[in-house]
């Protein structure tokens, strides 16, 4: 079932109520727009992180915000829909109606998030690109059909998939139902034994460091696993060490000085995790700063576009599942 913007809402609403936020303001009678979406959104996440919720929007959301701007006539370079929009700028704009930044050129929205590797794999809200070198874009809505801005004298229309696209495109992934747990259990007051970690390599010293700076152990059992499948001994191609996979400049800030002794490194990811999560107030923004720096998450005011943070996050948020996090 999907739920839509309505229903999104809706559920940011109940996870406001769980993690003791303020409520977000009131919207109008029937207010569904995407400017109303993207602030409830991001009242929901850090109070300003559009688009990394733990909900987050979907490709269908995105597709509904696209829709929006059916009829709208093509101008080339235009970004006002008032007066006219191109391409690259009715993709930017839906997504951003949602809270989510993209590049606004065609060629550099081929790149963002992760790449696709057929039709047969696309989902609603994907982005295609054409030509090479790529100068046109358009958003995937599903049955071999997309949303775009064609051509001068043209204007915003559905249309179908008119040749196979040189790039497909995922900026947004769906969050498995699994994952879309009541915060509350994130708490770290409701995790402070080792309940639901038994078995798990090293689950003594999450339990211990979760509970010494206020950071789920079931979280950190997640990143451990995503980062090194419980391995001490793990190196990165970057240069990260151990079974937190540290950065050895990020870990002597940690206070930490052998990454490869797992009592350590725990301790520093608990350290950085408890960081994070104190400064943007969202397990997923949280998990994106540890993956990419917290300068990367303010920066692009959510889960940056890399490829790798982009995959990142999910990967982590399934683990922690996996744990009945």
């Amino acid at each position: 079932m999907t739920l839509g913007v309505s229903g999104v809402m809706s559920r940011i609403s109940e996870l406001q109520d769980q993690l003791g936020l303020n409520p977000a303001p009131a919207a109008p009678a029937g207010a569904t727009s995407g400017t109303t979406f993207a602030s409830a959104l991001a009242d929901a996440t850090r109070g300003g992180s559009p688009g990394s919720g733990v909900a987050g929007p979907s490709g269908g959301d995105i597709v509904a915000a696209a829709k929006k701007y059916l009829g709208t006539p093509y101008v080339f370079g235009g970004t006002d829909p008032a007066k006219g929009l191109d391409c690259s700028a009715l993709v930017q704009r839906a997504y951003k109606d949602l809270g989510v930044d993209l590049p606004r050129i065609a060629s550099d929205q081929a790149r963002a998030g992760r790449p696709v590797a057929s039709m047969a794999d696309a989902k609603p809200g994907d982005i295609l690109a054409f030509n090479s070198p790529v100068d046109h874009v358009g958003i995937y809505v599903g049955d071999n059909k997309m949303i775009a801005a064609p051509k001068p004298g043209d204007h915003v229309k559905i249309q179908s998939v008119y040749e196979k696209p040189v790039a497909i495109r995922r900026v947004l992934e769906d969050t498995p139902a699994a994952v879309l747990q009541d915060i509350s259990s994130l708490r770290p007051a409701g995790l402070r034994t080792s309940g639901g970690l038994s078995g798990v390599p090293y689950a003594d010293l999450f339990v211990k460091a979760g509970e010494k700076y206020d950071v789920p152990p079931k979280l950190l059992a997640a990143v451990a696993k995503v980062e090194s499948g419980y391995d001490p001994k793990a190196v990165s191609p970057a240069g990260a060490q151990g079974l937190m996979q540290l950065m050895p400049g990020t870990a002597r800030g940690l206070g930490v000085s052998n990454a490869f002794d797992p009592a350590q490194a725990v301790n520093g990811a608990a350290k950085l995790l408890s960081q994070h999560l104190k400064e943007f107030k969202s397990v997923p923004l949280a998990l994106a700063a540890y993956n990419a720096g917290g300068g990367a998450v303010h920066k692009y005011d959510g889960i940056p576009p890399f490829a790798e943070t982009q995959a990142y996050v999910p990967k982590v948020q399934k683990a922690l599942a996996a744990l009945g996090g």
